[in-house]
């Protein structure tokens, strides 16, 4: 009789965590690197990072407007060259004509009050976070929209 062995494999929040946090490589930020991807059935759908726009120039060569100003983090989301992860992971699936009704997003962290507003609109059910985000309205939109939001353990 052979003795079975222990499955060894991360679990699926586990895994999809750790494709964040590669996907949070890819930031051009200078200040936070943030990583989302959106999942419905076990299955990657999109993925984002924060950093400016496409044809932009990145933060890195032209610095951080947002340190430049002395803007703390969760505030005055519109001043700053970059997108968020959650807004571009949105285009992305946006771009590709994919629809994240039914959803579930992962990213490194809460997200912010507009970035929250537009995954209810996307009809996203649930946010899986890896970390926390100065943004108590945020929180209350979601609660309020019933999409679940949870840090996995």
């Amino acid at each position: 009789m052979t003795k079975r062995r222990r499955d060894t494999r991360p679990g699926w929040d586990e895994y999809f965590m750790g494709i964040v946090a590669l996907v949070a490589r890819r930031s051009t930020c200078l200040r936070r690197k943030v990583g989302a991807l959106v999942v419905k059935d076990r299955r990657i759908l999109a993925t984002g990072y924060n950093g400016t726009p496409s044809g932009i120039r990145h933060c890195s060569e032209v610095g951080c407007l947002r340190t430049k100003r002395n803007i703390p983090s969760g505030e005055r989301h519109e001043l700053c060259r970059g997108l968020h992860a959650e807004q571009n992971v949105l285009l992305q699936a946006s771009l590709h004509g994919v629809s994240l009704k039914g959803s579930m997003m992962y990213v490194t962290n809460q997200p912010c009050i507009i970035c929250a507003k537009m995954i209810i609109n996307a009809g996203i059910k649930e946010v899986v976070i890896a970390g926390p985000y100065p943004d108590a309205l945020a929180q209350s939109f979601l609660k309020e929209a019933k999409v679940r939001v949870r840090r996995p353990r």
